[in-house]
């Protein structure tokens, strides 16, 4: 029963934060810099509620599941959505409601199998010479597709030619028959998957420090006055920091650099995301150097193979939850706000979900990276690095000097991708204009 409701949980969670952002975001209007600016509002905001969230999650949760028990927390847990519910649904007659326009899953598995199934690169080239015209949109639904209005486009690009070969005049079969439209969104979508793959390591950065710093934290003085802190309310520590960070960011930090570089959006939504992981490699050094602190006061009182409470504050661990709290909300809020922007206006909740789906895979990678490690070095006829009944005995130090380096080697991939990106806002050829239904 307990894995039956954390899966309708997890189903629950993804839902709600895979459409949440791109309906909050469709809410403001586009076309005027007013309502980019206040676009970008949004998504800082919206991590800024995460954050709160993750605050009482980690104080007032922890303690009531610590004093009186898991079932209490849970409830807290629930009552606590369902309270949610009502709330939402107040303001239900003032949202702007995209107009549905089917699942663009559909859309992009056909792209795929059309380009698949027409392998003759002759047929395309053919079809695009002798019927410029075709394959663009007819009828209503050359107005309406994926909720908007398009002048449409003769020809598809050249980038990710291979997809162009879905473009034929007489399709293998009649329900892979695409459009140029539909050709182009799926190329979009591609294009910032690369993205996408380079802010893995950073969320399996953030597992490594939520699962292993908490251990940590447990062998050092929690004590805050005459208070004992929970090591499972470690996480406050990037949670107050980003809560902090987010309004700094977006009253004081981007109207300085928009002064600066005489740009709408002062820092890139690339450049945000750059930034993120930057911090995140000096999270994990600083992580490094804090556990070789840690483990240099155990050597010196010769705890190192007990199990006591060493005499260090566990606020040492708060230096690599500020550069962690501060990677999270840099990257977090700017890869969304760049899929949103990014992808078609059709795809933009399923682009937005990429940003969960980069949490779920860090956390599975970090998983993983700690068996690699392990299983090599007990191939060595090595003592692994994270295994054992005594933290003081991990060599926890170099598992993170190796996720530093793993860090950095990604954040050479990313600028290798980002370097390359064009905008779509400066690069597109055709002019969309977004059609809402009101409630």
């Amino acid at each position: 029963m307990l894995f039956i409701g954390l899966y309708l949980v997890a189903l629950g969670v993804g839902g709600i934060k895979g459409s949440l952002p791109a309906h909050g975001a469709e809410q403001l209007d586009e076309s005027t810099p007013q309502g980019r600016k206040q676009r970008s509002t949004f998504f800082n905001y919206f991590v800024f509620c995460l954050s709160c969230g993750a605050l009482i999650a980690v104080t007032l949760v922890v303690w009531v599941e610590d004093n009186k028990g898991w079932e209490w927390g849970f409830g807290i847990a629930t009552i606590s959505i369902f309270a949610s519910i009502p709330v939402f649904l107040g303001g239900s007659t003032t949202y702007r409601n995209k107009i549905p326009s089917g699942s663009p899953l559909t859309t992009i598995f056909k792209v795929l199998i059309a380009a698949t199934l027409n392998r003759s690169p002759s047929n395309a080239v053919a079809s695009m010479a002798t019927s410029p015209s075709y394959p663009t949109q007819n009828s209503k639904e050359a107005e309406e597709e994926n909720g908007k209005a398009i002048v449409p486009a003769q020809t598809p690009t050249e980038s990710l030619g291979f997809l162009n070969r879905a473009v034929v005049n007489k399709p293998a079969y009649k329900a892979v028959e695409c459009t140029v439209q539909q050709v182009e969104e799926v190329k979009i979508v591609i294009k910032i998957l690369p993205i996408f793959a380079c802010t893995i390591m950073l969320n399996c950065c953030l597992a490594q420090l939520s699962t292993f710093s908490v251990q940590q934290a447990a062998t050092m003085n929690t004590k805050l006055g005459s208070l004992k802190v929970p090591p499972a309310s470690l996480p406050i520590f990037p949670v107050l920091f980003m809560m902090a960070l987010a309004p700094i960011y977006d009253h004081f930090i981007i109207p300085f650099a928009r002064k600066v570089t005489k740009t709408e959006m002062g820092i890139s939504h690339l450049q945000r995301i750059g930034i993120g992981l930057v911090f995140s490699i000096i999270a994990m050094a600083v992580a490094a150097l804090v556990e070789v602190k840690r483990k240099r006061v155990a050597s010196n009182l010769g705890l190192i193979d007990s199990t006591e409470q060493l005499p260090i504050t566990f606020f040492w661990i708060a230096f690599q939850y500020l550069f962690l709290g501060s990677a999270d909300l840099f990257t977090l809020a700017g890869l969304m706000e760049f899929f949103f922007t990014e992808a078609p206006t059709g795809m933009r909740s399923l682009a937005t979900s990429l940003s969960w789906a980069s949490l779920a895979m860090g956390y599975y990678l970090s998983s993983v990276i700690v068996s690699i490690v392990n299983n090599f070095l007990g191939s060595l006829n090595h003592r692994p690095w994270l295994s054992g009944g005594n933290l003081n005995h991990y060599h926890l130090e170099r598992f993170y000097w190796l996720m530093c380096v793993l860090t950095g080697l990604n954040f050479l991939h990313y600028l290798f991708w980002a370097c390359r990106y064009k905008y779509r806002s400066t690069g597109a050829t055709k002019y969309e204009v977004t059609n809402y239904q009101s409630t």
